[in-house]
């Protein structure tokens, strides 16, 4: 927690240096200052002898110089800018030489910008110095802490050690009681400690009753509100979980009025003063820990967390979890006592291999109760687990290992490596169950929001929860060994971006870029909705032409969006020409087919051979043009299926437009006549059944042909020009419809097929009849047999055309 709490200060430090640097840095670096900072450095660095602290402080030092080299070089790669635009305005010297005010304004030029470009390089010389110090110190600084790890100690269960390591912890409770007793009976400030007398009563009493009766007010809020009847909605599930957190907050402003009231009587020697500034980190930890294991393992009927244990098992992960807490806050109390007054190794090897010990026995429950968690959590139906389930039994079997191999370290004598990775699990498996907790609580507020009471993850739900486990990455790595100097390194790394040739790409950048991008394209679907809603309907454009101007005018859009963003964020777009180079290569040979999807669905936007609604027929496929993208064509089929058609096969292929330009179309419907009919007569009747039909076109008019003499029948046909040809289907069944009726009416016949069947041998049948038993041999004809079938004229199958019953958009036309 200290290591954060310096984080966020050295952080807010350098983010203030950075503001103020701005104004202040006006003049050049000094440069003699910075070599004896260098040589300064580098003694410390070869010497290897200096503290932790001090090591850290020259860090810093060369921290803020190598900024400020990083400014005098921009500022002076702003100027060798300016002079190279110049010379470029100037242009090549031509064959025959400049005119003479020209040479000499080119001579000039030259000399200013190697005159500009030494500052820029002895800048960026002695910022590469300063980067490579720092590295060095960090270096120095790690192994300094892995070998601190790895250093053997002696044996902690080893019985000859125990008093003197007993006496040291002794010496250090006597000392701390020493100093409190000499400063109450030190005269000055036992007069003094009347003055302040009401306010350390006042303390002590808001403390004590905070710290004694404040988890006690929470709990039964807890259990009032619990108590209600009826199922507990997502909103109250919230106002129960910032309630609970009331017993982590009301106690910790106990300890803090309770650390006042002791700093108001002057009585805190040194020790204690190291006591009383840790108190509040004591019991934060202990707090945490006891709060999430309330949390996870609930008592409660509806819990945090879907855990399937045993309300003993339960009640046995809340202990383990709240003693966690005692643990981590006693070894963090105990190393702040061991520096301070720099105890034995055996003093450490025995109290830090004790406070291991224990904390392993914790882990060990819990890693048991965990496993039991995870092994339930199985995929339903299958006998494999979750996803959710293989991450439980990881972490299981990672707090078991942390335990064994942590007690295994310190047994051996290397007490300080046990003891640094049973407790950076420790922070860990509580950083992952308070994540866990807070993913819970993100899920609930969306649900509460959505007004739903279920438990499924909306996407923002998930999206914050990732953000919330990449936010604490930089917690555990410090939980691990991470200096705050290499988190600022990192940091610094990524906000001076990553070079790619001339180019730097930078977080600044980045989020410039994306930011006017998205502007650009919130503006682009805007112009679009505008033009398809309320500039276009008014113009005399037929919706084809509607939609491919406003298709094309988001594919400008976008194109000018990207174009704008990549200047304003100001990346050079000659830096991108090679990469583009190579991407036109990978075009060429593995893109080549959605290249020309895309080639060909702007042909159609522009030349729009088909638009939405055309009925067409392209590849055996026949419907209706509902959408145009960039890579293909969907058209939906009369069948009401979807067919999703590349753009390539309308520019490459055949493809028949039913209904381009106009609706107006033809439709033949044919008829035969018996033998005998008069020819004339019939042509009349189909003539005045064609032009009564209110979709035949009277202009052209509609014509009868008598196609011939067919086997069966004199074949007719009428040949008509429809207002709309989707209707075609209905029109020919309407108009078939009419001349059954009429042909009833005048006595016309409409013939079907017949044929005459002659059996050559009869006699054959009649003798296989007989030798199977099947038939009676007298039975059997014994002279040809003349039987007629009749054949019925077949039918076009009219289903797959437009304007069929089952057509919704015929009939709804």
């Amino acid at each position: 927690m200290q290591a954060i709490v310096r984080l966020v200060a050295i952080c807010a430090t350098l983010m203030l240096w950075s503001v103020t640097a701005g104004f202040a840095q006006t003049s050049p670096p000094d440069y003699e200052e910075w070599n004896r900072v260098v040589q300064r450095a580098g003694e410390a660095i070869d010497n290897n002898r200096a503290s932790e602290a001090a090591m850290d402080a020259l860090r810093n030092q060369l921290d803020l110089w190598r900024d400020v080299f990083g400014e005098e070089s921009s500022k002076s790669r702003v100027s060798v800018s300016t002079i190279q635009a110049q010379l470029q305005s100037l242009g090549p010297v031509p064959e025959g030489g400049d005119p003479e005010d020209v040479a000499a304004e080119r001579d000039t030029l030259e000399k200013q910008l190697a005159f500009a470009r030494a500052p820029a390089r002895r800048a960026e010389l002695a910022q590469a110095e300063a980067s490579e110090l720092i590295r060095a110190i960090d270096v120095l600084m790690r192994d300094r802490q892995t070998q601190l790890l790895i250093e053997p100690g002696p044996i902690p269960v080893n019985p000859a050690i125990w008093l003197p390591a007993w006496k040291d912890v002794q010496r250090s409770l006597l000392l701390m009681g020493l100093e409190f007793s000499t400063s109450w009976v030190h005269e000055k400030r036992s007069n003094s400690l009347g003055k302040t007398l009401p306010i350390i009563l006042f303390y002590l009493a808001v403390g004590g009753l905070l710290i004694l009766r404040g988890g006690r007010w929470v709990r039964s809020g807890l259990e009032h509100m619990l108590t209600r009847e009826g199922k507990i909605s997502a909103a109250r599930w919230v106002m129960l979980f910032l309630l609970s957190f009331g017993q982590v907050i009301l106690p910790m402003f106990g300890v803090f009025a309770l650390t006042k009231a002791v700093y108001a009587t002057d009585l805190a020697g040194l020790r204690g003063d190291i006591v009383l500034s840790n108190l509040p980190l004591l019991t934060f930890q202990v707090l945490v820990a006891r709060w999430l294991g309330e949390r996870i393992f609930s008592r409660y009927e509806d819990p945090l967390l879907p855990i399937q244990l045993s309300n003993v098992e339960k009640v046995q992960g809340r202990h383990a979890s709240a003693a966690l807490g005692v643990f981590l806050a006693v070894n963090t109390l105990f190393s702040e006592l061991a520096r301070y007054d720099n105890w034995q190794l055996e003093a450490q090897a025995v109290v830090f291999f004790t406070t291991t010990m224990f904390a392993a026995i914790c882990m060990g429950v819990l890693s048991r109760l965990v496993a039991r968690q995870g092994a339930q959590m199985v995929v339903p139906d299958e006998s494999r687990r979750s996803a959710t389930g293989l991450i439980v039994v990881f972490v299981s079997r990672f707090m078991l290992a942390a335990a064994i191999v942590s007690v295994t370290l310190g047994i051996f004598g290397l007490t300080r490596a046990g003891g640094f990775l049973v407790f950076a699990a420790t922070k860990t498996v509580l950083l992952i169950a308070f994540i866990l907790v807070i993913q819970r609580l993100v899920q609930k507020i969306f649900a509460a929001l959505e007004g739903r009471d279920d438990d499924d993850s909306s996407l923002a739900a998930v999206l914050i929860g990732a953000m919330l486990v990449i936010a604490t990455m930089p917690i555990l790595a410090l939980f691990w060994g991470a200096r705050v100097a290499d988190l600022q390194e990192i940091w610094s790394q990524l906000a001076s971006g990553l070079r790619f040739g001339d180019m730097t790409l930078s977080p600044r950048t980045i989020f410039i870029f994306l930011l006017v991008y998205s502007v650009g394209h919130m503006l682009t679907r805007l112009s679009q909705s505008m033009l398809r809603d309320n500039i276009l309907p008014k113009t005399k454009l037929d919706p084809g032409g509607q939609n491919a101007i406003v298709v094309g005018s988001g594919y400008v859009g976008i194109f000018l969006a990207a174009l704008v963003a990549l200047t304003i964020a100001g990346i050079d777009l000659s830096n991108v020409a090679l990469f583009a180079g190579a991407l036109s290569v990978g075009i060429g040979f593995g893109l080549q087919t959605i290249v020309s999807n895309f080639v060909s669905g702007i042909i159609l936007l522009i030349e729009r051979p088909i638009t939405e609604g055309d009925w067409i027929e392209v590849g055996g496929q026949m419907g209706y043009v509902r959408d145009i993208s960039v890579r293909a064509t969907r058209i939906e089929t009369f069948d009401r299926t979807d067919v999703v058609v590349p753009n390539s096969d309308f520019i490459s292929g055949t493809v028949t437009n039913y209904t381009r330009g106009n609706t107006v179309g033809r439709i033949i419907v044919p008829v035969g006549v018996a033998y005998g009919t008069d020819t004339r007569r019939v042509e009349g009747i189909l003539r005045e059944i064609a032009e009564a039909h209110p979709m035949v076109l009277a202009n052209p008019a509609p014509g009868i042909v008598f196609q011939g003499f067919g086997a069966d029948s004199l074949d007719f046909e009428i040949r008509a020009i429809l207002r709309d040809v989707n209707w075609s289907l209905s029109v020919r069944s309407e108009i078939n419809h009419e001349i059954a009726k009429r042909f009833v009416e005048e006595g016309i016949e409409i013939p079907y097929a017949q044929r005459d069947i002659w059996i050559r041998n009869p006699e054959a049948l009649g003798g296989v009849a007989a030798d199977d038993g099947a038939q009676d041999a007298a039975n059997t004809p014994q002279e040809p047999v003349q039987l007629a079938q009749k054949r019925e004229p077949v039918e076009p199958d009219l289903e797959d055309m437009p304007g069929s019953e089952g057509d919704g958009d015929g009939d709804a036309r």
